[in-house]
């Protein structure tokens, strides 16, 4: 029974994703819906035969299932009817057994090698009982039999019929030979790059897959397909770049690729090399309004205030003439609910995001009435708690920190998650003014109030770290990682903590090893990954590590990391190039203070 169930569950998941495929060629017929065999219209089904179907009809009805099947499949053969070799097959799968369906299929493609149906079918089943070798080789079939003109979509939905099995290196591998006759015809030669450029990427296999891209786009430089791996590469390998630079130049209006890249510059603190994406799209597609706000966003990263409340300005400016003609989800929506100040209908998406960047606009310029007047603007009951947290920010800001937290404790419970939230911005204040005590109480607090809250255990860890707590954040994060074994954050930040302090070195180093397998090519991870490797003397092993996640994301603890192993290593002008740049982007990091102090560096 429990191989059934097992069958059954892994036949819906296989199912959905061959429905990729069925839909990726306009030919597809459906099959869900099968007629009983007798209803079968063919000329060979003579009387006995019909007898036959009639009977196994009539007994898969009343339960013998199995002597039902052998009837339909032994008429089946007889007859050479491939509606009734989908009939017996159903019957299989209805009965959940695999096996006798797989044997269905198999039957039914012997009978009519060159069925595309029966090959589809084929390939499901073999998904479902997960003999992926199988199922690869019968991919292949299936490709070679869909007409010409649908088998670049059946190629490219190939990734996302395997993306459920466990073994994505195996994939990859048997992909591969099964792929390469496509990938000399022009017209499959783009889908099938892409889909094993896929297939290695989930199989960690990015060197390969970098390869792949390279040579592709070298075929052609404004192809779609090698230019968005590209980007997929981007967030583990630099090396990616110039596939997207190259791309750009051969299409400069595609901006919807822009803004992608853009998103993937900002995740690695490269807002200025981002917001240069954007600044471009606006230009060339003004009636798009997420860039406007991307925009906005970056420039007030980018300690640009001014730049950042014109941007979104024009925005809102635009909206009200109806020069936004196409938006984004950047915002959660406010049609139908909020009327602007002077009374008129809210724009559908993104105005409230516009009213939070104003009001920050305006608290970065020390404009803080400016500041609560935009917060004013935002009427969407969902929207209170951020609401909540940046009014008592402002209080914050201006030296009144008691006022903000009496502010947070008096709001009104407007959700049931209220209270919890309530506390968590009260934690954030404190914690912002570096008073780590009275947030690791609130924390403890909330804890008690909101059990087994890995968010909040977690939280509260970062504190008890901040005090230096050591024993109490260990069992803080034991305890979250205990609730959620993916929770990669735990283990990073416990290998860490102890690798930052010189403690339990082989034990830190495999917390953090575990952190990265669940979360690979993490830059943070990395980054810790090269820290450990310092403490343990590997400087070559170091240095590597933080170069390739300082490349990957240029921020401030990990340059300063990278500077202190340069320096302690004698590489001096590397060093302080390194620092000089962190600097730049926060001169006032504690992590980089505390550096730049102990080595006593001169920058």
């Amino acid at each position: 029974m429990r191989a059934q169930s097992s069958f059954r569950r892994a036949a819906l998941a296989v199912a959905c994703s061959l429905m990729l495929i069925q839909h990726a060629g306009a030919r597809a017929q459906e099959t869900a819906a099968e007629p009983p065999a007798a209803a079968v219209n063919n000329s060979r089904l003579n009387a006995p035969l019909f007898y036959q179907l009639l009977l196994g009809e009539m007994e898969f009805r009343s339960g013998e299932t199995v002597a039902a099947y052998q009837l339909i499949l032994d008429a089946a053969r007889k007859s050479g009817d491939e509606g009734l070799f989908r009939r017996t097959s159903n019957m299989a799968l209805q009965m959940r057994d695999g096996p006798l369906a797989l044997a269905a299929i198999q039957a039914w493609r012997g009978a009519a090698p060159k069925s595309l149906e029966a090959s589809r079918y084929e390939v499901q089943i073999l998904m479902a009982l997960q003999r992926t070798p199988e199922a690869i080789t019968a991919v292949g079939s299936m490709i070679a039999l869909t007409p010409p003109d649908e088998r670049p979509g059946v190629i490219s939905a190939l990734p996302r019929l395997f993306a459920r099995t466990k073994d994505a290196k195996q994939v990859a591998e048997l992909a591969e030979p099964v792929l390469s006759p496509w990938m000399n015809d022009p017209a499959t030669r783009p889908s099938a790059q892409v889909a094993l450029g896929r297939m290695l990427i989930a199989a960690n296999q990015t060197d390969r897959a970098l390869d792949l891209v390279q040579r592709a786009h070298a075929q052609d430089p404004s192809a779609d397909g090698p230019a968005l791996l590209a980007l997929e590469l981007l967030a583990t390998t630099a090396q990616a770049e110039p596939v997207v630079t190259d791309y750009l130049k051969a299409k400069p209006s595609a901006s919807s690729f822009r803004v992608v890249y853009a998103r993937i510059l900002s995740s690695q603190q490269r807002n200025a090399d981002a917001a240069e994406q954007l600044e471009r799209v606006t230009r060339d597609e003004p009636n798009l309004g997420a860039p406007w706000l991307g925009l906005g966003a970056l420039y007030l990263e980018l300690k640009q205030p001014a730049r950042a409340a014109t941007v979104v300005s024009e925005y809102l400016k635009r909206l009200k003439s109806g020069g936004i003609t196409a938006d984004a989800p950047a915002a959660p929506s406010t049609a139908g609910t909020d009327d602007d100040a002077d009374g008129e209908p809210a724009a559908p998406v993104g105005v409230t995001q516009a009213y939070f960047l104003m009001s920050r606009a305006a608290a970065l310029q020390q404009d803080h009435a400016g500041a609560e007047e935009w917060l004013n603007k935002v009427t969407d009951p969902q929207q209170a708690m951020d609401v909540l947290l940046r009014r008592a920010t402002l209080l914050a800001d201006q030296g009144k920190l008691q006022k903000a937290l009496e502010l947070v404790r008096k709001a009104p419970d407007t959700s049931p998650d209220a209270p919890r939230d309530k506390l968590n911005i009260e934690a954030q204040l404190l914690t912002n003014a570096k008073q780590w005590a009275a947030a690791e109480a609130v924390l403890a607090k909330a804890n008690q109030r909101f059990p087994n809250d890995s968010d909040l255990l977690y939280q509260q860890s970062m504190m008890a770290e901040k005090l230096n707590h050591i024993e109490d954040m260990e069992r803080l994060l034991r305890r979250v990682i205990e609730l959620r074994p993916d929770h990669y954050h735990a283990y990073n930040a416990l290998g860490y903590s102890l690798a930052d302090r010189n403690m339990r070195l082989p034990e830190a180093k495999e917390l953090i090893v575990k952190a990265l397998s669940l979360a690979p090519g993490e830059p943070l991870i990395t980054d810790s990954l090269g820290w450990v490797e310092y403490r343990l003397g590997r400087r070559d092993v170091a240095i590597r590590l933080l170069e390739h996640a300082y490349r990957l994301r240029p921020d401030v603890e990990i340059g300063t990391h990278l500077g202190e192993v340069l320096w302690t290593e004698g590489r001096r002008d590397d060093a302080r190039r390194v620092l000089r740049e962190a600097r730049t982007r926060d001169a006032n990091n504690d992590v980089l203070r505390e550096t730049l102090a102990r080595l006593k560096v001169d920058l």
